[in-house]
């Protein structure tokens, strides 16, 4: 034993270094501490050994004592800091440091690898005839058209909450001021916070239709801010981004089976018509084509809503070879 170190026994600084002193053993240790900056200073220089010991114990999958001892005298005796023989007491604390630290790294990599591998499961849904209901881990409600699919990972634990679509969905989004829900489909990317919108794919071009709140949308380099009662159509290859006013909500059909016409163009509510009944509805003159049309239509049938566009615009409907044509 050192000068530094006298009057204090290697054995009782393993069990405080390892919390099992009892109350006048910490006492003594601490007096100790206190007595001379010797006495801290090779505190200081045996706990950094045996920390060093412990991590190299940490590294073997299978703890050996003796080893693990043998390499803290050596430790010790490199840095020149003398040091009695433990006796077999001194073997168990270290047995049972090594150990618990052994058993407590196993547990937190495993507890890690399961919990990293369970946030990162990419998860998809899909629908193929019928449109489905979906809440996602944030809160975030989905409603999801048919022939589409949304994918996103198990839980969102980035900065930001990124889903892809393919196809269409009306999306109620939980607000999170700290973290912006990510929407992408295609090249076209759509940012917010918390809001209600609907976004769609279809036939080479996309369309995000807002209903509340604020919703970015970019593509490229080029962004529009979208509001209440906007829209932005965007083309495949398309790259300058104009927002519009929307004309209704017609983008709401598969939601609630309604069609709201507010100044629609008759082509507008033709092409949703021809997606809804699989139908091929022409116009055939284009002046008709822009021809606006205030109504709703709520659970009707194709021919019922073809016969209030008859009598709106006076015209002439002829089916012919699986076309309806409106002239």
């Amino acid at each position: 034993m050192s000068q530094n170190n006298m009057n204090m026994n290697d054995d009782l600084l393993v069990k405080y270094l390892v919390g099992e002193t009892d109350a006048n053993e910490s006492a003594t240790v601490e007096i100790w501490l206190k007595a001379d900056e010797k006495n801290l200073n090779y505190y200081k220089g045996f706990k950094k050994i045996w920390e060093d010991s412990l991590v190299l114990a940490d590294q073997k999958t299978t703890v050996d004592e003796n080893a693990a001892w043998k390499r803290f005298q050596n430790r010790i005796h490199e840095n020149d800091v003398p040091v009695h023989t433990l006796k077999k007491s001194s073997m168990n604390w270290l047995r049972i440091a090594a150990s618990i630290l052994l058993i407590s790294t196993l547990g937190w990599l495993g507890y890690s690898y399961f919990e990293n591998k369970s946030a990162n499961t990419l998860i998809e849904i899909k629908t193929a005839n019928t449109t489905l209901n979906d809440t996602l881990p944030d809160g975030t409600t989905v409603t999801l058209n048919k022939n589409s699919s949304l994918s996103y990972t198990n839980k969102f634990k980035g900065k930001t909450r990124p889903v892809t679509l393919k196809g269409e969905a009306f999306f109620y989004v939980s607000p999170d001021k700290t973290k912006p829900f990510i929407i992408t489909v295609n090249d076209v990317t759509v940012q917010v916070v918390g809001t209600s919108f609907n976004v769609k794919n279809k036939n080479g071009k996309t369309t995000v239709d807002v209903e509340t709140g604020i919703v970015k949308v970019s593509k490229n380099k080029d962004q529009v801010e979208l509001r209440h009662g906007e829209k932005v159509v965007i083309a495949d290859l398309q790259s300058h981004l104009l927002k519009s006013v929307s004309k209704g909500k017609l983008y709401n059909y598969y939601r609630n089976n309604e069609l709201v016409c507010e100044e629609t163009p008759l082509q507008e509510l033709v092409d949703a018509l021809n997606e809804i009944y699989d139908a091929n509805i022409i116009i055939k003159k284009t002046a008709l084509q822009k021809k606006p049309i205030t109504t709703v239509f709520k659970d009707q049938s194709l021919d019922e809503i073809l016969e209030v566009i008859q009598e709106t615009f006076l015209i002439e409907i002829e089916r012919k070879d699986n076309q309806i044509i409106l002239e």
